[in-house]
This record gives structure tokens, sequence and C-alpha cells, in this order.
């Protein structure tokens, strides 16, 4: 809203100093200093607020040392994230944007999902929370809304040659940036390979002339598994204090470089990149978002004053996913979250492996002492200040392997 006053200030009223706010940076910068002051000062009050409801952690007993001693934490602590995440957007971002509209869309409705998750959980005394297949209902139902307005929406466009090299080649002296053309497209980027574009459309070549318009067969489910399976691992990964929350800090910034670059034409034509006009706007969302989990992580942080639950969890990983789709990048998940991905590996692998030995040799066997991974090594000995750190390490090695993706071909 503030960016709309300022406009106006500049525009109309020549007012010194406002035109600062039509700059990207400025503004993701305010943002995320508020949502960091948001996020730490007021987190206090919100979690003193928790208390007084008694909406404290149930802890199912797995064993691990340590663990009983969190009962009655207070939970629900996403609702920090998602509160100093969203007054910074509303304040600085372009709200007509439509990449803001779908992450603003995507924290409140995953964070509702959540909400009334953590609500059965603590309120309604039943630990398996919403059931399963609501949640999956719920995170399909995103997935479409995420799919179709992506797919269709006459916004939502890229340019994957903007003409930049040869321009500045045959001047030598003067940048010369032709007029842009932008067009719909499904095309999405491989990394590690020269003219690493990728179109979903190409899937349907076989059934012949006029199979780009069935794009969105291909296109939508793609949406669709990649935000449920995003969001679960997010899920996954908070089990100990501030695994979910640093990992996913790291992760969103590693995003947020990839986005400023691609709604960049300079900087996209200089990377040899896809140009996804429109999307560096999300950069300011991000900085918000980075700066309401570094925020919760001071009260997240071993040992915890307060946790996520289901309400920031599912929230952060639908905003990572969408984050991803939007800025083409969603086949890079698999490096920088590949920390939820061996999260909701290790899950599904000791699942099956249980069930296959159960039915060969009559018992089940377990590959790790316990799943999800985390817990594999809190079993093994190690605290959860050492397991949470080692994680952080891992995540940044993947995080800087993504951006390396930008030019290493």
């Amino acid at each position: 809203m503030l960016y709309y006053l300022f406009e106006y200030l500049n525009k109309t009223m020549d007012v010194p100093g406002a035109g600062v706010f039509q700059y990207i940076t400025f503004r993701s910068a305010l943002a995320l200093m508020l949502s960091l002051l948001l996020s730490t000062i007021y987190g206090k009050r919100i979690i003193n607020f928790l208390r007084k409801q008694q909406v404290g952690e149930t802890v199912r007993e797995l064993g691990l040392a340590g663990q009983n001693e969190k009962a009655g934490t207070p939970t629900m602590g996403g609702l920090i994230i998602i509160f100093a995440t969203l007054i910074p957007v509303l304040l600085f971002a372009r709200l007509h944007n439509i990449y803001i509209v779908l992450l603003i869309v995507t924290t409140l409705w995953m964070g509702t999902i959540g909400f009334v998750d953590d609500y059965i959980k603590i309120f309604k005394k039943d630990k398996e929370g919403l059931k399963g297949k609501f949640k999956v209902i719920g995170q399909v139902g995103l997935g479409i809304i995420v799919g179709a307005v992506l797919y269709f929406n006459p916004a939502v466009t890229v340019r994957t040659d903007t003409g930049y090299s040869e321009s500045f080649k045959a001047t030598n002296t003067t940048v010369v940036l032709p007029a842009p053309v932008e067009e719909k497209s499904t095309a999405t980027t491989i990394p590690f390979i020269k003219n690493n574009e990728f179109d979903y459309a190409e899937i349907l070549a076989w059934t012949g002339e006029g199979y780009e318009k069935w794009a969105w067969l291909i296109f939508i489910p793609v949406v669709i598994f990649i935000i449920t399976a995003v969001s679960n691992g997010a899920n996954l990964t908070d089990g100990i204090d501030g695994l979910a929350a640093g990992t996913s800090a790291i992760s969103v910034l590693a995003l947020g470089i990839f986005t400023f670059v691609s709604g960049n034409i300079i900087f996209s034509n200089y990377l040899n990149i896809m140009y996804i006009p429109n999307s560096g706007e999300m950069t300011v969302f991000i900085s918000a978002f980075v700066g309401a989990l570094i925020g919760f992580l001071w009260y997240n942080s071993y040992p915890a004053s307060v946790f996520m639950g289901d309400t920031g969890s599912l929230t952060i990983g639908g905003i990572i996913a969408v984050l991803a789709i939007a800025v083409r990048k969603e086949i890079l998940i698999v490096l920088f979250c590949g920390i939820f991905l061996a999260e909701n590996a290790s899950v599904v692998i000791q699942v099956f492996y249980f069930k296959y030995t159960k039915k060969r040799f009559g018992e089940g066997r377990r590959i790790f002492l316990m799943a999800p991974l985390h817990h594999h090594y809190q079993k093994k000995g190690y605290h959860e200040s050492k397991i949470v750190t080692r994680f952080w390490i891992v995540a940044v090695m993947l995080a800087i392997l993504s951006i390396v993706t930008l030019k290493l071909r």
C-alpha cells in the first residue's frame, strides 16, 4: 500500500525521494527489516498469548532423549511467520502483481489448512489432527489454482531470448535492448545443461498439430505434485528445534537470487537464462519471508520457546513450491530443498522396506533407526543442536550448488 502512496506522491506532487519506492531492492530491504522486527518484537507477544490460551504441544512418546520436556511448549507459532511476512508485503509490494497475489493466496490457503490441523490436535485432543485426505485435498486445490493461473493468466509470460548479447556485440559501446517479445509458455529450466529450457508441452508432441493448447494437462498435475511433495517435506522436517525454519530460510534465500535475476532483463541476458517479466516483484515477498523465518528462529532455536506447528510448516512448503514453479526452477527443488527431499525419502524408504520385509520374511525390518531422517540421528545419540547445525551446513552447500547452475552448464 505504501508503494502506491509514494508512487502517487512522486508522479503528482514530485515529492523528493518518493521515487525510491519504485526500486525492488529498496522495498525488499524495507520488507526484510520490518519482518525481522515484527517476528522478534511482536513474536514474544504472540507466544505469550498462545501460552495463555494453553495452546501447548502434545508430544508423542518416541523414546527420544529430552522429548518429554517439550510437552506443553506453545505451538501454532507459524502464525508469527505468516503475520511477519504478509504485513511487509501488503505495505511494500505491488499488490496488483499476479505473482504477489498468488503468494498471498498460497500463504493464507496453506496457513488455514495447517491452522485447522493444529486446532484439532490441541483443542479437540485428537493427536492425528486433520485427516490426511483433507490435507491432500487442500494441497491439490491449491495446486489447481496455482497451475491454472500460471497457465491461463495473460500476465504470466516468459522470454527465453532477449537479444541483448547480439545487440551489445554489434554496438560494442552502447547497450541496445529491443522491445521484449513475451509469450505464454510452459517452459522450465533444466540445470547443468546448455540451452536448458524444456517445455512440458513437448510431452504431447506425439498427438500431432496443435498439441500446445493441451499443455495444461501436463503442467497442472506437475504443479499439484510439487506443491504436495514440498509442503509435506517441510512438514516432516519440522521435528526438532530450528531445523525447518533454518533450512527453509537458506532455501528461500537461494530462490531469491533466482527470482531477482530472472525478473531483471539485464541480468537474465548476461546469464543467458529465461527472462520472466514482473517476476522480480517476488523478491519483496521473499525478503519479508526470509526475515520472518530468521526472526522466528529467535524463539525456535534450541531450546525452543515455540513450535511452528503445521500452521507454519505447511505454509513454508507451499510458499517454496510456488516460488520455484513461478520462477521456472522447479527441477532445482531437488537441490535447494534437498533436506526436505531427504526427509521425505527416508519415510518412504522406511515404510516400503518395512512392508516388503514383513511380507517376505514374516517380520518387518528397518533401514533407519527411526524416520524421518533427523530422528535417526537422534536415536544414534546426536544432540539436537548438532543435527540442526549439520543439516544447515548441508542446506548451504546445496543452495550454493543450485546457484552455481546459473553459469555451470
